[in-house]
């Protein structure tokens, strides 16, 4: 288990709302949907975009550049023009603290 790092309190997003933080370096999208917390890496992988600046769809993210969507959930790509994933990774919530695991391995 990778080491867990406070983004923010559970008050601080809304539902449904999302945000983007500094993890080590690493800029990560969280979104707060229906009570549950999700990151992912704040990039589309067609080319680079802020997704955190995009609209928000239920669990879908839609990249203010193109229109690439993802799912906040996986990470998935769900429509062109991105073909890869986006990488996610997992959120843990202790009391008003918002904590999230970075994924090593992608």
């Amino acid at each position: 288990m990778g080491e867990l790092i406070r983004v923010c309190s559970v008050s601080d997003l809304p539902d449904p709302g999302k945000s983007v933080f500094d993890v080590n370096g690493r800029m990560i999208a969280v979104f707060h949907v229906s009570g549950t917390f999700w990151a992912i890496d704040d990039m589309c992988t067609h080319d680079g975009g802020p997704l955190a600046e995009g609209e928000l769809r239920g669990y879908t993210i839609i990249c203010p550049r193109h229109g690439a969507q993802f799912d906040i959930r996986t990470g998935q790509a769900k429509t062109m023009p991105a073909v890869r994933a986006t990488p996610a990774h997992k959120v843990v919530v202790k009391g008003d603290d918002v904590f999230v695991e970075i994924n090593e391995d992608v």
